[in-house]
């Protein structure tokens, strides 16, 4: 029978969740880590025993942190960054210019065909690859050197390049996203890059359609479909039908267009989950109503689900890391909260249950699901 094990980064420590394939009995491994705030957690999808974990903290910095037997043990690697060329810039809301700065990793990214492989987007915004497993890294300095860096602003969390994601039909393909300069495509692996933002408006910033300057907060794609992809804005979902190149807004009658995570199911190309939050001065839940929202026709038609899930006096966030899916049969679907839960539905959402509670202030959730 298949297992599934969920990763789960939290404000304080990292935690394993494993259950069968049933997925109705949970056992809890962790903390690891315990203190430091564990930004993301993911598994490779070649060695599913390959774990990679970033650990951060406010007095001894950042660390990048490999398990090679499924998490029951774990050993810091090469946390040296080798940067190409000088630093660049970047103009801050005063217009003045600041140096770029290494702060943290916010998201890991393995490679689909190596185990070796591993990204690494970081703040200030910058992406970076190790092919020795984390041993050694190298900047994919194209990126900042493309020439809109000067544009890009720090959204509230930062200036975090927080989402990656690997074209599993196209090798030389990739997409970042960065907070708040915007979504790019690479065609050639990594050399040159391409804003991705026609059609983005955002009327917080000199010019709403600007080539960069939007604040994304998560890009999802189904691997069946890999020039399809969604996107929630700071305000707007929103969908490219073309890998970015053009995008058109889908919040339909969401009850507000803010949030932070975007997924979509296994199977269904066109099925998503979002989760609605209040607005960008209330990250909460409107109405203390923990509701996910999905849509089966790619956007547009959405419907609450809500079997499960609390629908009084509930004010929590949902970060844009926090949810995933896993790949069995019947899809199941996985987030976590502010509030320190995290939530499992085995039937696509139909029904929700806690599979854990009372965890610190859950930062990231990732699934595997194993033979």
């Amino acid at each position: 029978m298949s297992k599934v094990r969920v990763l789960v980064g939290t404000k304080k420590g990292a935690f394993i969740l494993s259950a069968d394939g049933k997925r109705d009995k949970w056992e809890v491994s962790g903390p690891f880590f315990a203190g430091w705030e564990i930004y993301h957690v993911k598994g490779s999808a070649v060695d599913p025993n390959r774990l990679y974990a970033s650990q951060s903290s406010g007095w001894f910095g950042q660390m990048i942190q490999r398990s090679d037997d499924g998490g029951t043990t774990w050993a810091p690697v090469g946390n040296k960054f080798a940067y190409e060329g000088v630093p660049g810039t970047h103009q801050w809301y005063d217009g003045t210019a600041h140096p770029w700065e290494f702060k943290r990793v916010w998201h890991l990214e393995p490679g689909l065909s190596d185990a070796d492989t591993v990204y690494a987007g970081v703040e200030d915004a910058a992406l970076f690859k190790s092919a020795d497993a984390g041993a050694t890294w190298e900047e994919l300095a194209g990126l900042r050197g493309h020439g809109s860096g000067p544009h890009w602003q720090p959204g509230a969390g930062g200036m975090c390049l927080h989402t990656i994601i690997l074209d599993p039909s196209n090798a030389e393909r990739m997409y970042i996203a960065i907070s708040a300069a915007g979504a790019f495509r690479t065609d050639d692996g990594g050399k040159a890059w391409k804003p991705i933002n026609k059609g983005l408006v955002s009327n917080t910033i000199p010019d709403p359609t600007a080539e960069v300057g939007h604040c994304v907060h998560h890009v999802a794609m189904h691997k069946a479909r890999p020039d399809v992809l969604y996107m929630q804005k700071h305000w707007d979902i929103m969908r490219s039908d073309n890998a970015g190149d053009n995008w058109h807004e889908v919040s339909g009658n969401l009850p507000t267009d803010f949030g932070f995570v975007i997924d979509v199911h296994a199977h269904e190309p066109e099925t998503l989950y979002v989760v609605p939050i209040k607005s960008d001065s209330e990250h909460f839940v409107p109405d203390g109503k923990l509701r996910v929202y999905r849509s089966r026709t790619g956007g547009n038609e959405w419907e609450a689900l809500t079997k499960g899930l609390p629908q009084k006096d509930c004010y929590v966030n949902v970060l844009r890391d926090a949810m995933a899916v896993d790949s069995l049969d019947e899809c199941g679907v996985y987030f976590g909260t502010s509030g320190g839960q995290v939530y499992a539905s085995a039937d696509a959402g139909d029904n929700w249950t806690p599979i854990v509670r009372d965890l610190p202030a859950v930062l990231s959730v990732e699934v595997q699901t194993l033979a």
